[in-house]
């Protein structure tokens, strides 16, 4: 498959939305995907091409990050998190009655192309565990059974709401909004619930609220500049450190050296 001159022009336009053209890798990254369903060796050098850099170069980020995939995928990409909290409650026993139902091993696709399956790293959804997503889309409190309704549906063509975000579409059409082109689902479906607003509810009930940008000690405002922006990091490590340094917790210790 060629790239076509519409997603040659979308790499480009990603180039000049950054000041240094190269911060856009990972996005036209996302973005060949989208078009070609995973980074092609010619994806990698239309990216080098564009931003002047080595075709190495790319190829060494394509191929550090998981979300890039250098074998075509299905139509849809369900991982499920088998870190540390999500296996305990359960996501090791999910993705082995996928694996079984689906007939796929880790980072397989199904025979009809629908699906292709990953044990992935924690998505930092923690209170909403077990979580497997599809596409990117969460799938909270998950359950074998749940899990394998899920796919089921996704493989009859039906439509399918994540817990927490848009109706699921392809991960081609996901890799595409990650790439920076909008879907206009954004406000589809709830971003936070439960436990994940449990801070908020405590904040508001007491009363509590951040202080203002106005406040004694925050910075002047936005840096307009990338030389502003330096200054105001460098003015505000100095002050981090000096309050480090005359924190109370040294100074007591400095007075029990016995």
């Amino acid at each position: 498959m060629t790239l076509s001159d519409v997603t040659k022009a979308e790499l480009v336009e990603l180039g000049a939305r950054y000041p240094q053209a190269r911060s856009a890798l990972l996005p036209m990254l996302h973005l060949i995907q989208s078009a070609e369903g995973h980074v092609t060796n010619e994806g990698i050098e239309v990216c080098a091409d564009i931003l002047g850099i080595t075709a190495a170069e790319v190829s060494g980020v394509a191929t550090f990050y998981t979300m890039y995939k250098r074998r075509p995928m299905g139509e849809h990409h369900v991982g499920v998190c088998t870190n540390t909290l999500c296996a305990v409650m359960g996501g090791d026993l999910i993705f082995e009655r996928l694996k079984s139902h689906l007939d796929v091993g880790n980072d397989e696709t199904t025979d009809d192309g629908r699906v292709t399956l990953e044990h992935i790293e924690c998505n930092a959804a923690c209170d909403f565990a077990p979580v497997m997503t599809v596409n990117w889309e969460f799938f909270d409190q998950q359950t074998p059974e749940s899990a394998i309704e899920v796919v089921d549906r996704l493989r009859a063509g039906e439509t399918v709401q994540a817990t927490r975000g848009a109706t699921i579409t392809s991960w081609r059409e996901a890799e595409r909004v990650i790439a920076g082109f909008e879907d206009g689902r954004v406000d589809e479906g709830p971003t936070a619930a439960g436990a994940s607003l449990a801070g908020f509810e405590i904040a508001r009930e007491r009363g509590w609220t951040a202080p203002s940008l106005d406040a004694e000690g925050s910075t002047a405002g936005v840096a307009d500049t990338k030389q502003e922006a330096e200054e105001q990091a460098d003015t505000t490590r100095a002050g981090t450190e000096t309050l480090i340094e005359e924190s109370p917790a040294d100074t007591a210790e400095e007075g029990n050296d016995d």
